[in-house]
């Protein structure tokens, strides 16, 4: 992978100054103010030094963690862990510390960015936070992009006030913005800039990391080691770096994190220390993370998850042969489906899944994180009988703990668990299952599980499934549906469990199958709607709803009928199986020749459920 860095090179020059001879003078309102002279020999200081800055700090990130990158239009190396420049820098920075704080000294206005396209292609092409654009570098860039279409586009936004940058945000990947309290529309006035996608956007501060509702906070508690203009490049350009090699987005951040605040203004840390550091963090920071990373707006969640009982059902009506080789060539086909990132956060996988190989010799584990989408594991192991009950609770809690310690170094990092209630009804119509005792007990067994997970670093999801098999009404469904929930939260509450850090897996609120008037989607949106707004407390990470044995077409519908029932209080999306799966696994077959066939298949209803979001 390679990386052109578009930006200016800048040489920061660094002075300490004395607080105790230099004559600092503070205003009623308290800010301290120095009367500088151009006589040096007027001033004192402890120490000058000088680096480079700018494009400068992002390609020495880089470099440090192995990437192949340079910089645009710019006569730079990087030789024995140094920045070296042939051209003096035409820009330079004056910056001055103190007890009183940090000022800078720059040009009224800084040297426009030159961009003259490359003839070879670049994988990712990143605007540094230096950049100075103007209408020919940026008609440059856009020409670029739309001859070397591989090339990812990665935009750093200091404000929102120049305008060129409208065609990049609407092209961008990734997008990092510098956070203001200032209003948007006061910082815009006239310009009107394109919508950008919150899970595009990654927001720094000079004492915060932002995606979406999760915050690294940074801390850099000495002057002479990091400015803040040096904190924001090295910060963003660590996060790109991260994902280009392929970590997580919860890694990424964490990785930022601790070059910030290990690096010194003359050196930042290489890939190993980075490493090494990034795994010293909070583990309930870093589980709200995860748990967010995965309802991110627009995309679901796979569920693959199926134990051998189930998929050797799938198999059997196609008269496919359930061996090894052809569980794992099935699962192959949902996971290297181009673009499935765009549509999914995270796979839930069962154990032996984790076991298998892609194509390129890569365990589906590390695949997975390659993609940047997260894995996870089924952990319950399937539904037993009450004593004297038809009944049923969900078994798996012995050695718990050891699985989930064993899943967690393999690199998964969300488990899910599943409780089925079957609607049972008497000769009158009235509802005799499911019972109190089975609700109560089973929701005691999800919070014990869920519990459990946080305890390991896990997101654990809770799925207290209502069985669309059975003959129950609309009402009934939503009388029940509203009793689960009202029970397991109350367990989730008594047992700890953090619930920014967790995410439920619900049914939709619909008639049994076997019901005389099935349930249109109209009457499904706006029952699972109320539900899920009276019963859900506004903490939890997000909800994701099961397909549960609907058609394809009627999940999504379905699912798009709760959408339009918004907004809620917290991110709402899907994680099917069958729903998705279903066409891909008709139009393979079992026959390896009709694999792009089923990548296909499995893609439109990826689209068409990515759709039904909106």
């Amino acid at each position: 992978m390679n990386i052109l860095v578009v930006g200016n090179v800048l040489k920061d020059v660094y002075l300490n100054l004395d607080s105790r001879t230099e004559k600092f003078e503070t205003d009623k309102s308290g800010t301290a103010w120095l009367d500088l002279s151009f006589n040096a020999s007027e001033h004192h200081f402890f120490n000058r030094g000088s680096s480079l800055g700018g494009a400068a700090i992002s390609l020495e990130v880089f470099k440090k963690m192995g990437l192949d990158a340079s910089v645009a239009d710019q006569s730079i190396a990087f030789t024995d862990n140094e920045l070296e420049t042939q051209n003096p820098t035409e820009i330079h920075r004056y910056i001055l510390v103190s007890d009183n704080g940090v000022c800078y000294l720059t040009p009224t206005d800084f040297k426009p960015t030159t961009f003259n396209p490359p003839t070879t292609s670049y994988d990712y092409l990143f605007i540094d936070r230096s950049a100075e654009l103007n209408s020919e570098t940026t008609g440059k860039i856009n020409t670029y992009l739309n001859q070397s279409r591989q090339t990812k586009l990665i935009l750093y936004l200091r404000n929102l006030e120049n305008q060129y940058s409208n065609s990049l945000i609407e092209r961008a990947n990734l997008i990092f913005m510098e956070q203001t309290t200032t209003p948007v529309s006061e910082q815009t006035h006239a310009i009107q800039l394109p919508e950008i996608p919150p899970e595009k956007t990654i927001y720094l501060t000079e004492k915060n990391i932002s995606y979406l509702k999760i915050t690294e906070h940074l801390s850099v508690d000495r002057i002479d080691r990091m400015t803040h203009l040096s904190l924001y490049s090295i910060a963003a350009a660590t996060v790109v770096g991260s994902f280009v090699l392929g970590e997580s987005v919860e890694k990424s951040l964490k990785m930022a994190r601790a070059n910030v605040e290990n690096s010194r203004l003359d050196s930042v840390l290489s890939i190993n220390e980075l490493k090494e550091l990034s795994t010293k963090s909070n583990s309930d920071n870093d589980i709200e993370l995860n748990a967010a990373s995965l309802v991110l707006t627009g995309k679901g969640i796979l569920a693959a998850d199926e134990s051998g009982g189930s998929i050797h059902k799938k198999f059997e009506q196609l008269n496919i042969d359930d061996t090894y080789d052809n569980r794992r060539d099935y699962r192959n086909i949902f996971f290297t489906t181009p673009d499935l990132e765009k549509y999914v956060n995270g796979v839930i996988l069962f154990d032996e899944t984790t076991h298998q190989l892609a194509d390129d010799g890569r365990n589906f584990v590390d695949f997975l994180i390659s993609r940047h989408i997260i894995p996870g594991i089924k952990v319950d192991q399937g539904l037993t009988q009450f004593d004297n009950s038809e009944e049923t609770y969900t078994k798996g809690l012995e050695e718990l703990d050891q699985r989930l310690k064993s899943y967690y170094d393999a690199g998964l990092r969300f488990a899910k668990w599943r409780a089925a209630f079957e609607i049972r009804l008497d000769e009158k119509g009235d509802i005799i299952t499911p019972t109190d005792m089975a609700i109560q007990e089973n929701c005691r067994i999800l919070a014990e599980y869920a519990k459990k997970c946080q305890s390991a670093g896990l997101v654990p999801i809770v799925e207290p499934e209502v069985v669309y098999d059975g003959n129950y009404n609309l009402d009934q469904s939503s009388f029940i549906t509203s009793k689960i929930l009202d029970c397991l939260f109350t367990k989730l509450e008594e047992s700890s469990v953090n619930l920014r850090a967790c995410i439920l897996k619900v049914n939709m609120v619909l008639a049994g199958k076997q019901y005389p008037t099935q349930s249109t989607p109209e009457e499904v949106g706006l029952a699972t709607a109320k539900v899920l707004k009276s019963h859900v407390p506004e903490s939890l990470a997000g909800v994701v709803f099961l397909s549960g044995g609907q058609t394809t077409d009627q999940a999504t519908s379905n699912l798009a009928a709760i959408i339009a029932n918004g907004a809620f209080p917290w991110p709402v999306t899907f994680s099917f199986a069958r729903a998705l799966q279903d066409p891909a696994l008709f139009a393979w077959a079992g026959d390896n020749r009709n694999t792009e066939k089923a990548r296909q298949a499995f893609l439109d209803r990826l689209i068409a459920n990515a759709n039904a979001l909106k």
